[in-house]
């Protein structure tokens, strides 16, 4: 059962135990080490130690060592340097009988760092002359062995060189060269191979059979691929006979096709984004944002709305650190617009793009806000909650029916501080001004929001692209002209939910032009830069402080935020002649014609009242008196017809000034009335029709009543004679 104990006396074990490892002497730099006499040594345990070391017996200016663990291992080629720096390698050493060589073996001598200086030089030189010869045997015997034993050979070699180089650097320096070193080859490995897949896989424009032959999504896929990988670099990969164009033209058809774009549409994309970026922008674009909702602060904070919502089973997290009050929800097994908490207005679904432009506008206590265009009340009351309904807060809208939707939504959030009015937005620097800060979230075309409307991609043409960019322009300078300069914020922030730079660099910099404001930092931590070079636009310098947004980048809706500082009330001189900035192609070529009429006048040309044929105007002498009276006639004659003229002209100019209000007005009503609006006027116009309708009945009734009130009163006259005559009678 087990070992049987021993009871005896101990005995005292001698010697270092089992595991016990000896501590190898301090190794110093050659800066550090002693150059005089290795024998004179401050310390006395130095002594001992290297007398105990010459005590020992030499073989071949070497020390041996005991134990048969020694003559198996092999022997290490070290450098000089290293010898030099580790004294416990060379007492330690035992040299190996010429019998246990092998081919293959390098063995180099090491110096004796005991002895004195003239020793110690005289045995390097003796070394030195003793190696030569070995190394010439190894590298002959190497060189049977074999190419692969040469080649790793010359490795050791160019490593033992490094080695005699780096002699003075770390071990961690030596070992950083040589990982770098690995890394450089295998770069130039990996550059070769893809060069070679590149040779191999060239892509070879379609022919014109080919591009006819339809094709699957994966093989439209497949090629775009290719396509953005040539135009990528396109000097090596091109084919010599193909254009830039024709590549391009190919891309955007395979596009338009794979991501059922309009054309015109994915030509702006294309101009807006790098190749590789436009894919990932279309591809984010396909997919829907997560679902965000905003916390109303009025009634709730976040974390205690985050705990209720986490116990009615719904999963959620904050959006980010750059806002305290939204909240990303992943899952939930209740309906977000129908919990208890939405009914009682602790929350708003909102998505986390529209929070910016209120923390860009930033509104305090006790201020005069106006939204311009606030339906359906997400940033509206953003704002409220934020001035802790405080102030006047303006909610403004075109659309009526809209207007209902920010009414219910007050009503919900508690929002006290608001007056809720309908006009259009170009409209109200006539009727209100002197607000402290105006927020403008224009209506737009919609690109960034394609992920919620995909019917934008196929819907919109140039001519919503001008629609929207005069109304922009209109709304902008609306909204600059209610703010006061002179209030202490006089801020401005204009957003939309577009990404294309003629509805969002475009309107900045016309109003930079036109009013006394200059653009300021929003405020937002987060967002790429405006764009200052678009294609041939140069716009404002201050265009970097503007802030835009991506799907494909920051995982929200692709958005544009800019914020304006208001300096001075008056208007500049430039912006006066906004006519002349606006014109039609018709109206230039009016008043090109109306300019030849004048240079016909100068020319002595002058046309008749009728207007068709011109008068000659003659230059006679003035000695007679009878030519005298005949131009006394023609000059008459000449300023009626010019006064013809003249009045023409003003006829024309009045019809031009009335098509321009008429078409101002169809522009205004086509981009401002939505299906509500329409379904409502329509509504209103069949009431008018039939308030009429009724009106003229009542009208015709009465001239009924009163035609036969006439009847009767002829009728009873007609009697009253008839009477009398026979009285008479």
């Amino acid at each position: 059962m087990g070992r049987k104990a021993k009871f005896g006396d101990p005995k005292a074990i001698k010697g270092p135990g089992r595991k016990a490892r000896k501590q190898g002497d301090p190794v110093l730099p050659r800066s550090l080490q002693v150059k005089g006499d290795r024998n004179e040594y401050p310390d006395p345990r130095q002594k001992k130690r290297f007398d105990v070391m010459k005590k020992r017996p030499k073989r071949n200016n070497k020390f041996q060592k005991d134990g048969p663990a020694f003559k198996k291992q092999k022997v290490v080629a070290k450098t000089e340097s290293e010898d030099e720096s580790d004294p416990e390698y060379a007492s330690e050493e035992e040299p190996m009988d010429d019998s246990e060589f092998k081919k293959g073996m390098f063995v180099k001598h090491k110096r004796d760092i005991l002895a004195d200086d003239s020793d110690g030089e005289a045995e390097g030189t003796e070394e030195e002359d003793d190696q030569e010869p070995e190394e010439q045997e190894e590298n002959d015997n190497d060189s049977d062995e074999g190419e692969d034993s040469d080649d790793d050979d010359d490795d050791d070699d160019n490593d033992d060189d490094d080695n005699d180089n780096d002699g003075d650097l770390l071990p961690i320096e030596r070992e950083s060269k040589k990982l770098q070193k690995k890394y450089e080859e295998e770069k130039k490995l990996d550059e070769a191979e893809t060069d070679d897949m590149v040779r191999q896989c060239v892509f070879e424009f379609p022919t014109e059979e080919e591009l006819e032959q339809p094709l699957s999504l994966k093989d439209i896929q497949t090629r775009i691929r290719d396509l953005i990988m040539v135009l990528n670099d396109f000097n090596r990969l091109r084919d010599p006979n193909r254009g830039r164009s024709e590549y391009l033209q190919l891309l955007k058809s395979d596009l338009c096709s794979y991501y059922s774009y309009n054309e015109f549409l994915m030509e702006l994309l294309m101009q807006i984004f790098p190749l590789g970026e436009l894919v990932d922008y279309l591809e984010a674009s396909e997919v829907q944002r997560p679902l965000t909702i905003r916390t109303n602060t009025l009634k709730t904070r976040r974390r205690d709305l985050a705990q209720a919502l986490i116990n009615r089973g719904v999963n959620l997290d904050p959006v980010g650190k750059w806002t305290k009050v939204g909240l990303v929800i992943y899952s939930s097994q209740v309906p977000m617009g129908a919990t208890p908490e939405y009914l009682a207005g602790h929350y708003v679904l909102q998505g986390a793009s529209s929070m910016l432009p209120v923390m860009a506008l930033d509104p305090q206590e006790n201020e005069r806000v106006l939204d311009m265009s606030s339906a359906p009340g997400g940033k509206a009351s953003h704002i409220a909650a934020q001035m802790k309904n405080t102030g006047v807060l303006f909610a403004n809208d075109v659309n009526a029916d809209r207007l209902k939707a920010v009414v219910g939504n007050f009503h919900r959030l508690g929002v006290v501080n608001s007056v809720i009015t309908n006009y259009d937005g170009r409209k109200i620097p006539g009727i209100i001004k002197g607000f402290d800060r105006v927020l403008l979230d224009a209506p737009c075309t919609g690109t960034g929001v394609v992920a919620k409307d995909p019917s934008v991609k196929t819907n919109k043409d140039k001519t919503d692209v001008q629609r929207c960019f005069t109304l922009q322009r209109e709304l902008l300078l609306a909204a600059i002209d209610c703010v006061n300069a002179k209030s202490k914020a006089a801020v401005i922030v204009y957003s939309t939910c577009s990404i294309l730079p003629e509805e969002n660099e475009c309107i900045i910099d016309y109003a930079l032009k036109k009013r006394n404001v200059k653009l300021v930092p929003t405020g937002l931590d987060f967002g790429e830069e405006g764009f200052v070079n678009y294609r041939e636009h140069r716009f404002h310098p201050s265009m970097k402080l503007t802030r835009r947004y991506y799907p494909h980048t920051h995982n929200v809706d692709g958005f544009f935020v800019a914020k304006f500082k208001k300096f001075s009330n008056t208007i500049p001189l430039n912006s006066k002649n906004e006519d002349e900035d606006d014109e039609v192609g018709e109206e230039v070529e009016e008043k090109k014609k109306g300019k030849k009429n004048k240079s016909v006048f100068n020319t002595g040309k002058i046309f008749n009242k009728n207007g068709d044929a011109p008068i000659k105007i003659k230059k006679e002498s003035k000695n007679d008196d009878g030519e005298k009276v005949e131009e006394k006639k023609k000059s008459k004659e000449n300023k009626q017809n010019f006064s013809t003229v003249k009045n023409l002209e003003k006829k024309i100019g009045e019809k031009i000034k009335k098509k321009k209000v008429k078409d101002n007005r169809k522009l205004v009503n086509e981009n401002s009335e939505d299906k509500g609006m329409k379904e409502s006027r329509k509504k209103k116009d069949n009431n008018i029709k039939e308030i009429k309708e009724k009106e003229k009945k009542i009208k015709s009734e009465k001239i009924d009543k009163k035609e036969k009130n006439k009847n009767l009163k002829e009728k009873i006259q007609l009697k009253q004679n008839k009477l009398k005559r026979k009285k008479l009678n």
